[in-house]
């Protein structure tokens, strides 16, 4: 629901997304979960595309950490030391940096995104 006058503010609160246009009444704003700054409603797009392109940045998160630790944590437990492979506990701790790392870097690569 986007809104901006005190007869919207009902509708703001009971949608799943509500947003109030910035120069709207107080009563639409304190209402809504999302407000634009600037009068223009085409930025709901932009808020839309926004929050698809944050959801998509942590499902990749999520696939780096998680593949770090299904990897990783084992090699370093010794569980294939049997054979041979060990991952040294050390060197467990520099990929962890590095995922930590990969991970904050490809958050910080939604900004470079174009909302349009």
């Amino acid at each position: 629901m986007v809104g901006d006058g005190i007869h919207d503010a009902p509708a703001l609160t009971q949608a799943d997304l509500g947003s109030a246009i910035g120069a709207g009444t107080n009563v639409a704003i304190e209402s809504a979960g999302i407000i634009l700054v600037r009068d223009d409603p085409r930025d709901i797009v932009k808020i839309i595309r926004l929050s698809k392109m944050t959801y998509t940045k942590m499902i990749q998160n999520l696939f780096w950490a998680t593949g770090y630790n299904v990897v990783a944590l084992p090699l370093a437990a010794g569980a294939l030391y049997a054979w041979g492979i060990i991952l040294e506990p050390a060197l467990a701790a520099v990929f962890m940096s590095a995922s930590t790392v990969i991970v904050a870097g490809n958050a910080l690569l939604l900004k470079r995104a174009p909302l349009v």
